[in-house]
């Protein structure tokens, strides 16, 4: 039962309206206090959304700097190995010079100098006599047998070969000797000859 206010006569609908706005104002509050709960998730889901957005972008932004740092060392190596690769022919000059000891006083320290400049940036310098040929770093330009190798190995360098990092610029130019036919041959059978020796002797001590 509602109870009347204070004052109320009988016959009044004051009591009764404000017993209906009581009733809305409570229904309007509930309803405030539901659309408040629906407001905050869709405030939540609303920045999970941004925060996702924002990380995809980081990630992007992280991407494009990653790529842009990697295409200016490209860049910048193609440019040193250009340089570096237009100067060989005064290396190999200076090598020459030296051979016939023409690299004395200021051409010497000059010389040194440049030496000194393109190892800083990168260039080496390879192919040693005695090493074994491998193709992909010489390039064979005489052809010999011997008897005193026992692979294909580089006897002479005729030119050294030039490289940066893992590139090779240019390949060293050498002659190659290769073992002698029939040498191997000679060889195993020589063992083969020992190694039956060595049993004859065992079994004769038995």
């Amino acid at each position: 039962m509602t109870d009347k206010p204070q004052g109320g006569k009988p016959g009044d609908d004051s009591a009764a309206e404000e017993a209906v706005i009581k009733a809305a104002e409570e229904a309007a509050a509930a309803g405030a206090g539901e659309s408040g709960s629906e407001d905050l998730a869709a405030a939540k889901r609303e920045l999970a959304e941004r925060t996702g957005d924002l990380q995809r972008l980081q990630a992007e932004y992280q991407n494009y700097r990653k790529r842009v740092e990697r295409d200016r060392l490209t860049v910048r190596e193609i440019a040193v190995s250009n340089i570096l690769e237009s100067l060989i022919p005064v290396l190999d000059d200076i090598g020459r010079a030296r051979e016939h000891g023409e690299v004395t006083g200021g051409f010497k320290s000059v010389a040194e100098s440049l030496e000194t400049v393109v190892a800083k940036l990168g260039l080496q310098q390879f192919g040693k006599e005695g090493e074994p040929f491998d193709p992909t770093m010489h390039e064979a330009l005489m052809h010999s047998y011997s008897s005193d190798v026992t692979e294909d190995t580089c006897v002479q360098i005729l030119q050294p070969g030039y490289r940066i990092g893992e590139r090779i610029i240019r390949p060293a130019m050498v002659a190659v000797a290769e073992p002698q036919p029939g040498s191997q041959a000679s060889s195993s059978d020589a063992e083969a000859k020992s190694a039956d020796t060595d049993k004859s002797d065992g079994g004769s001590d038995s």
